[in-house]
């Protein structure tokens, strides 16, 4: 699939029993890509690299909740590329294979960190340039990672909802805040790459979702 902008293309896979997101994302047909939240299923992702005919540069975490983090290890051990976090989440990331047992999943714990993430920061990599966006809420080190036409928003905000607030770390009002200040100023036409489900677009979010128009009563 596509993504806007500058001739970028997204793949998505759904991964694991929690159906979470991960993205391989790179210039079109380019030999280099970033992923996204490898959160489970570390043999598919590779299996889809390989596919590509793509290796990855980086591994980038929108936040460290198990089903964004599982298939770290198996991902990092077949391709020693830098793994990107906020600090913020760094306990929630220690803790992912008691994560997983609070679910019944085994998770193999991640390797360390290898880069701190920081809001404003500019990267630079597959020839792609990445804006780093704090945005917690949903947890205290959630990011958004945005490209020209591009948002991966994590568990931020999904096409007509919202990421849960009732885990550790969570705030509505801060993850309201995160999503008004740090997503929807975006251009409308942005295409947000969510942690579940399909992808949307700022501009539809901002005239459609319930929960930020207040139409659940939901205002943090």
């Amino acid at each position: 699939m596509d993504g806007a902008g500058e001739a970028i293309e997204v793949r998505r896979l759904v991964l694991g029993p929690i159906q979470a997101n991960g993205y391989l994302v790179r210039r079109r047909r380019g030999s280099r890509c970033v992923l996204v939240d490898p959160g489970a299923d570390s043999d598919v992702v590779i299996s889809a690299l390989e596919d590509w005919e793509t290796d990855p540069v980086a591994i980038l975490l929108t936040h460290a909740h198990l089903d964004h983090v599982g298939g770290v290890a198996g991902v990092h051990r077949r391709f020693d590329v830098p793994i990107y976090l906020h600090p913020h989440d760094r306990p929630l990331y220690d803790a992912a294979v008691d994560q997983g047992r609070v679910f019944g999943l085994e998770i193999e714990a991640p390797p360390a960190p290898d880069r701190d993430l920081a809001d404003g920061q500019r990267l630079e990599l597959a020839d792609l340039p990445f804006e780093v966006r704090h945005a917690p809420g949903h947890s205290p080190g959630g990011v958004v990672f945005v490209l020209p036409g591009n948002a991966f928003v994590g568990d931020c905000v999904f096409a007509g909802s919202v990421g849960r607030v009732d885990l550790p770390g969570g705030d509505a009002a801060t993850l309201l805040r995160s999503i008004r200040e740090k997503i929807l100023t975006l251009p409308e036409d942005t295409v947000l790459w969510s942690g579940h489900g399909a992808e949307t677009t700022v501009g539809r979010e901002a005239r459609t979702n319930p929960f930020l128009s207040g139409a659940f009563g939901w205002s943090g």
